[in-house]
């Protein structure tokens, strides 16, 4: 058993169980391991099987649960999935690490079509992997020929779809790929789409147009491929091209946010402080914001009310918290804060906040 865990300053090596400190009852094993503590907030843990010398033919994990020993945060998760031991089935589990008052990232199938001219008649001869990169970390690498969908063959080309169930990637920016085999042959890859199954867009296109030389009992070939382009669907790409024409080549460095702010219904919820706020994103963070031309009120944050503000700043990435806070200016200035809303439409994303105080 190997575990790879994600924190907001990066990920771990691969952790393996098997020298690890066991405890071990009926059904459940207890392992005792050491993380760098520059990982920053763990956000997602991938658990699998790296050794195939088992003589299981399947691995079936219930539940899964981690313990800071020094401060006890604690994280459970029912799971209740069957791992294969076949070296060419995908033998990862990913999930996300779900925190109080903060968003948790979602389990996403992800589509990747392969356009080649003859992997499928060699797919029995060769062990091909793909590692997918986005804003949010990497998949690892998964196997690409194992459970084929979708194929399509004509005289000259081919293609075929496999499925990636990774915690959501974000902004995905370039795939590895990683091609061995136990006999010599040629693989000739032009192209891979990639998109989230349950939408259309966007779908990420990576030009290869390579031919692959691969050796028997050779290292395995590596191919490092970035983003060529993205199809974003009719929406996306004339609201992009509308805003790129009004704000000029200065603005295309910023990004606008949709604050929504709800006051708690509650006697003396309301203020008349100025309130202002900073978001945290994992690549930058914005400048003190003052929250004051609401969208729908004159005098905003009263009782039961919402109110949304549009502010510009610079790229942050996906946002994991805020700070948000008053002068404490004016008569009563004390607040109830239930919750914020920021919507960022250049990434499709939508984060909320819970404060409930």
């Amino acid at each position: 058993l190997v575990i790879v865990f994600y924190g907001s300053n990066g990920k771990s090596n691969p952790v393996s169980m098997e020298n690890k400190v066991e405890h071990q009852a009926k059904n459940e094993i207890t392992y005792d391991i050491h993380l760098p503590s520059d990982l920053g907030t763990l956000y997602k843990v991938r658990l699998g099987l790296q050794s195939l010398e088992n003589s299981l033919s399947k691995w079936s994990l219930r539940h899964f649960k981690m313990q800071n020993t020094s401060t006890l945060d604690t994280f459970s998760l029912t799971i209740n999935k069957t791992l294969p031991l076949s070296l060419n089935a995908d033998r990862w589990i990913e999930f996300p690490v779900e925190w109080p008052l903060k968003e948790a990232l979602s389990v996403v199938p992800y589509h990747l079509t392969v356009f080649s001219r003859n992997i499928l008649s060699e797919r029995n001869l060769v062990h091909m992997t793909a590692c997918i990169y986005g804003t949010h970390g990497d998949t690892g690498d998964r196997p690409l020929l194992w459970s084929l969908q979708n194929v399509q063959q004509g005289e000259d080309n081919e293609s075929f779809l496999v499925i990636v169930n990774a915690v959501e990637l974000g902004e995905v920016d370039k795939v590895v790929l990683s091609i061995s085999s136990k006999t010599d042959c040629k693989l000739d890859i032009k192209k891979l789409h990639l998109k989230e199954a349950v939408k259309e867009h966007p779908v990420y296109v990576f030009e290869v147009n390579e031919t692959f030389s691969v050796e028997a009992n050779k290292p395995e070939i590596q191919r490092e491929i970035p983003v060529s382009f993205v199809v974003r669907g009719d929406k996306q790409k004339n609201d992009t091209d509308n805003n790129l024409h009004k704000e000029g080549s200065q603005a295309r460095n910023l990004t606008e946010y949709t604050i929504k702010v709800y006051t708690g219904d509650k006697r003396g919820a309301g203020t008349d402080a100025n309130v202002h706020i900073t978001l945290f994103g994992n690549e930058d963070k914005s400048e003190l914001l003052q929250l004051s031309q609401s969208l729908e009120h004159q005098d905003p944050f009263e009782r039961g009310k919402v109110d949304t503000f549009k502010i510009k700043t610079k790229k942050l990435g996906s946002l994991h918290s805020i700070e948000i806070g008053h002068d404490g200016k004016g008569f009563a200035s004390g607040w109830f804060l239930e919750k914020v809303e920021i919507t960022d439409a250049s990434r499709n994303s939508v984060y909320c906040f819970n404060c409930n105080r």
